[in-house]
């Protein structure tokens, strides 16, 4: 079970998406381990969401999904408030130090918060865990499909930040400047993009 895990959560994880983004980005500007640290946001994320999967809490993901309308608008608002900061955020120049620890814990929060605003992958989570069989209270079997999903999802995260961090150490200020402006639009126009399905289905 460890094993398909890790496989579940690195296929999961791998898809560039808001969150690979905003990995680049913040490796790009600060450096391997604010990229890096962002990205276990996005695993832990998947870790609560998967083990609600695998311990069958079906009565908690269908209380989930009944909302996830609206939890989709409050993390379209945080995605739209997070490609402004990006859009802003000043570049930390190779060699010198990483933002203090308070910066790091921002940034695995605010990944963290961002990944669960997306409940839907809570339903991919029990259709794989459901053909593994460890959705009918195998609880012996959960901590360790739980764990594999997590690392494997933090694998593709440091594997990400390390190809990034190689990328940021060719690129001048001015240029990984750019980019953060460039991921800031991104991010923006993804979060605008949510919002006009929202409003499609009748969300106000």
């Amino acid at each position: 079970m460890f094993l398909q895990g890790l496989l579940l959560g690195f296929s999961i994880a791998a898809p560039i998406g808001p969150v690979g983004l905003l990995c680049i980005q913040r490796t790009l500007a600060r450096g391997r381990l604010a990229g890096f640290v962002s990205g276990l946001g996005a695993a832990t994320a998947d870790a609560v969401y998967g083990l609600v999967a695998a311990l069958g809490l079906r009565a908690i993901a269908h209380a989930i999904l009944g909302v996830q309308h609206w939890i989709q608008l409050g993390g379209a608002g945080f995605l739209l408030w997070l490609g402004v900061q990006t859009w802003r955020q000043p570049v930390q120049e190779p060699g010198n130090p990483i933002r203090p620890a308070t910066g790091l814990v921002a940034a695995f929060g605010s990944v963290f918060l961002l990944t669960l605003a997306n409940p839907v992958t809570i339903l991919s989570f029990m259709a794989v865990f459901s053909g593994l069989g460890a959705t009918t209270k195998d609880f012996d079997s959960a901590p360790a499909l739980v764990a594999g999903v997590f690392l494997g999802s933090a694998l593709w995260w440091l594997l990400l930040s390390i190809l990034a961090d190689a990328l940021r150490q060719r690129l001048a200020g001015s240029a990984r400047r750019w980019v953060n402006r460039l991921a800031g639009t991104c991010l923006v126009a993804i979060a605008a993009w949510i919002l006009i399905g929202l409003r499609s289905i009748g969300i106000r």
